[in-house]
């Protein structure tokens, strides 16, 4: 049988629904033979994952998704096989959780300014196990509440940047965030780039240090795809893919609805920094 990986998956303790225990039920109930756990900004569920994978079968790969921004467009890098007992990279994502708390204070706090005094934080911060909160878990509360019909509609009126609620995030540069991802031993790869839209980019990227593509990815049309994987062959980049599964906090992007070839992760292996 093929083994495939799925690289790019969410649990509870970023903005997904699922434990990374359900992720291993599911990862394994589907074949898979590699998960990768990218939460935002946070490791937190990397080892409970690889604990409950222990004697399945199942490879856990270690992975963060860093929020970055350049010229006012949001980029996200991916690492994988980091080491998660790295100095550099512990102080960044302390720092990180630090920044998206007081920022998702500020969101709450001029929503109640703004004629919805329900909203608290202390509700937001109960969506996750951790302090990597953000917009999706206020997204979450807005909908339970009635003020919004799905997590379209609550960015579109209340949490995107045209939105008078909207507060700026902290800037991190995505050069930053491959530094710091190879820095702790890991291959750095760019997320979505078809979302992203920022191709000019890739070269000066692959200079920085990237390793790889996102080219395999749910939604991805086949002229979107073949594009991505001659991009990855022109800059000699590794071509990954995932689901971007978020569990039941997004119903359409599912656990190993997005895949890529096992080799794909070995050759993730021998780039990491």
């Amino acid at each position: 049988m093929k083994k495939v990986a799925d690289l790019h998956i969410h649990t509870c303790f970023s903005d997904g629904l699922d434990t990374p225990e359900e992720v291993v039920q599911i990862s394994v109930k589907k074949g898979l033979a590699c998960v990768a756990i990218t939460d935002h900004d946070s490791v937190e569920g990397v080892r409970p994952a690889m604990n409950a994978a222990m004697g399945t079968g199942l490879e856990v790969v270690c992975g963060v998704e860093l929020s970055t921004e350049w010229s006012s467009s949001d980029i996200h890098i991916l690492g994988y096989f980091i080491d998660l007992d790295h100095p550099a990279l512990k102080r960044a994502l302390e720092r990180f959780c630090s920044v998206r708390i007081q920022r998702v204070r500020d969101i709450v706090e001029n929503l109640q300014r703004g004629g919805y005094p329900d909203i608290t934080f202390d509700e937001v911060r109960k969506l996750s196990k951790t302090d990597a909160i953000g917009r999706p878990h206020i997204a979450r509360i807005l909908i339970q509440k009635g003020y919004a019909a799905d997590i379209n509609d609550a960015f579109a009126r209340f949490l995107g940047e045209e939105c008078s609620f909207y507060v700026p995030k902290f800037k991190q540069s995505p050069y930053e965030a491959i530094e710091l991802i190879r820095s702790s031993g890991g291959a750095a790869v760019m997320a979505h780039p078809m979302k992203t839209l920022k191709d000019e980019l890739i070269p000066s990227f692959v200079e920085a240090g990237l390793a790889g593509l996102e080219t395999y990815y749910l939604g991805n049309s086949i002229s979107e795809t073949r594009f991505y994987e001659k991009l990855a062959r022109k800059h000699g980049l590794v071509a990954t893919g995932g689901s971007d599964a978020h569990g039941r906090a997004r119903d359409y992007s599912l656990i190993g609805q997005a895949t890529v070839d096992y080799a794909a992760v070995e050759e993730l292996r021998s780039r990491c920094g």
